[in-house]
Parts: structure tokens; sequence; C-alpha cells
């Protein structure tokens, strides 16, 4: 898939499940022929046995439906979930499933991450969100805090493209959705389709981020729950801060994973001696992926800052030219920062103290590196397997699909 930019979208901010999941379900009562859906999560939760109600509705009417989940991410699913959807017809897999060992999930690694939804090729969704309930504010203090888009317009021909070579990457189906991408212009954004994958498109979102950082001329605010990029990143930021550019990051400062506000706490001295101005989030889980350039540009998607998501998962981010839109996510992300945020702040180390010095100078190290470690981890083709559910079983592997990874890399297919 080659990006390109797609004028005449009309692009609508959602801002967690309170928004996301009433529009997304909405557009599949509405379907009259085809949903697809990719997502890391789906849990057994009342947000996920809503998801499988609208799905086992829309199937029994005759909408043709297709559902990619994460191995790693949606191991649970039981027979009470899946045997309803294969009964109405539809169509769910999961991506590289794999057994536990000693009840520990080891297949952690090159995760199908993408979080998509298209509806009768005309209506899309594209973010961080998963179908689960702690994407609710009534989830308790553990709720997340994520954004997606709904999309119409020409770029939704893209996206449709895209996960119909992923999902169904069969000679017909291909020419049957290059055939359906006539959307009409529906609005005035410009947006772009960026993945990442495993084979053609290793760094196409860090790629455009760090452009935009680099041709950033006011400000640069980026929302990110798992922030450990990059060195040529980390370095735009600097040099954006260096040369007047106000730059903040939104980073999670109450984790749903402690490690992960450690990692990201090892950079803070580094960014803040350049003027680099670091928030830590501190409401709830931070769980977005998402960032506002100067007056324009903006993108919101799957993508985490930090070694899993630009170096080994499938991800999928649009990336948006529209100066109302960036103002509206700009307005939210400030609303944060105003009043749920607190300035990050790190203790001054003695200078006595040779440990802070060793272990900026590894890290330094590290990051200049980290992608090309990332190609020597374990690899391999992962499976596309149809999952079914017989009676007193968990959901089991049962088709397996032809092909190995490359049509769940590339839209090229088998």
């Amino acid at each position: 898939m080659s990006a390109r930019w797609r004028s005449g979208n009309r692009v609508r901010l959602l801002e967690n499940g309170e928004a996301y999941f009433p529009a997304v379900f909405e557009a599949i009562r509405a379907a009259r022929r085809e949903v697809i859906i990719e997502t890391f999560i789906v849990f057994e939760d009342k947000v996920g046995l809503a998801l499988q109600a609208e799905l086992v509705a829309a199937a029994r009417r005759g909408v043709e439906v297709d559902v990619l989940v994460d191995g790693f991410g949606s191991c649970d699913l039981t027979p009470a979930f899946c045997g309803p959807l294969a009964e109405a017809g539809v169509r769910l897999r999961s991506f590289d499933p794999a057994s536990r060992i000693l009840g520990v999930r080891l297949n952690v690694l090159r995760r199908m991450h993408r979080k998509i939804v298209v509806v009768d090729g005309s209506t899309a969704f594209v973010g961080g969100i998963n179908f689960s309930a702690d994407h609710l504010g009534d989830y308790g203090p553990e709720a997340k805090q994520d954004w997606a888009v709904e999309l119409q317009g020409p770029i939704v021909d893209d996206i449709h493209r895209y996960v119909v070579a992923a999902i169904r990457p069969r000679r017909a189906d291909l020419e049957a959705a290059a055939a359906a991408s006539t959307s009409s212009p529906a609005g005035p954004a410009e947006a772009l389709l960026l993945v990442r994958d495993n084979h053609r498109h290793r760094a196409d979102i860090e790629r455009h981020y760090r452009a935009a950082i680099r041709s950033a001329r006011k400000q640069v605010l980026i929302a990110n729950a798992y922030f450990f990029p990059g060195y040529r990143l980390l370095r735009e930021l600097r040099r954006a801060a260096q040369r007047g550019v106000e730059v903040h990051l939104i980073l999670q400062g109450e984790p749903d994973m402690p490690i992960v506000k450690k990692a990201a706490e090892l950079l803070y001295d580094h960014l803040q001696r350049d003027g680099v101005q670091v928030h830590e989030y501190c409401k709830r889980p931070l769980h977005g992926k998402v960032a506002v350039i100067d007056d324009e540009w903006s993108t919101v998607g799957s993508s985490n800052l930090d070694p899993l998501s630009l170096s080994l998962n499938l991800e999928a981010n649009v990336v948006i030219r529209d100066r109302a839109f960036a103002d509206c996510l700009r307005g939210r992300l400030r609303h944060l920062i105003d009043h749920e945020c607190q300035a990050a702040r790190v203790p001054r180390p003695s200078r006595w103290s040779f440990w802070p010095q060793l272990r900026s100078a590894l890290v330094f190290h590290f990051l200049r590196r980290f992608s090309t470690w990332a190609g020597y981890l374990p690899r391999h083709a992962p499976r596309l397997e149809a999952s079914h559910a017989a009676p007193g079983s968990t959901c089991e592997a049962a088709e397996a699909r032809r092909g190995g990874s490359e049509a769940l890399d590339s839209p090229r297919g088998c």
C-alpha cells in the first residue's frame, strides 16, 4: 500500500468509550452490506457482549461480518461468546494465537495492535480504543483515557482496501474492494492512512511524526501512553524546542503498568534540559496515541511511541490536515494539561553520583540502535486462524489461512 493524501473527508473526534462505542454500534446497526473489525482486544464484559449482539443482529439480516482479534490481546474468548457469532455467520479470526505455557502467554512480540472498523465501505473508525469496559468512565479509577476518529470520504476507500487485503486476501475480494472505492467528498479535511508492518512499512508512522516535528514552527503537542521512542524522534523533539517551538508531552502519571512510567522518566532530564515540557496525566491511565502540530497537522491511531509499536507490532494511524479538527483535538489536550495533569519533576541527582551519567549513556545507545536490534527478535510467519466454539472448549484455532504473514503486513495478499 502506498500512502496517499486524500482530500474531501469528514472527520469527527471521539473521546473515550462514551463517544466511541455508541458511534460504532449505530454504524453497525445501519450496515446493509459489510462490517469489518480489526481490534487488539475484545473482552467478554458489557462492551464485548454489546458488540457481540450488534454483530449477530447484523449477520442475521444478511450483512457480511468479519472480525479479526489478536491472539495475545483476546486470548480468553469462550464458547459462550464465539458460538453465537459463528452460528449467525460472523467470521471470527484470531491473529497468531498460541497456547499458554504454565499459565503464561509467551506470544507477546509482533502483535496485531490495530483498531479499525469499516462499515459498508463508507464509514471508518480508527484509533486506540479496544472493545472493553475499561474505556468507560464508570469502570472506575482504572478507566482509560483515549481517542478515535470517525471518517467519511475518499480516505475510507484506502482503509477499506487495506482491511480487506488483510482479512480476506482472495483476488475476488480485492477486486471487489477496489471496485467499491468510489466514496464521494464528505468534508474539508485531507487525510492519510499510515500503517506499520514487518514487511514494507516498518517505519512509516515514525517517519511522518519526525517530518511533522521537523517542520513545526509554533507548537508540538503529543499525548502518548507508552513513550520510549527512538533516538531520531527524541532528537527532533529536542531540536524543535531549541529553535523556539513550544513542545508539550502528555504522558502517563497513573500508569496501568508501572514500568511504563519508569521507562519514560529516564528521558525526562534530556528533554526538559532543551525546553520540552513534560506533563503527567494523573486522573486515570492514559491510553491515547494522538498529536497536534501547528495549525493543521494531527494524528490519531493505535501506535504508541515505544519499541513495540515502532518496531514490532502491526499498527494503523490516520494523519489529518484540517484546521478545525486540529483545533478540536488541541482543545481537548489543553484541557487535560490545564486541569488533569501535573508537571513532571525528576529529582536532580548529586553531581558526585556516577549512576545517572552511566544510565543516561546506556539509554542513549539503546535508543540509537533499538530499531536495528528489533529485527533480531523472534520472527515467524504469524497465523490468521478462524475461531469456532466447540461445546466445552475455548475458542480454538480451526482453519489455518494460506500464505503466512504477507497479507497481514501488506495488501498484496498471498
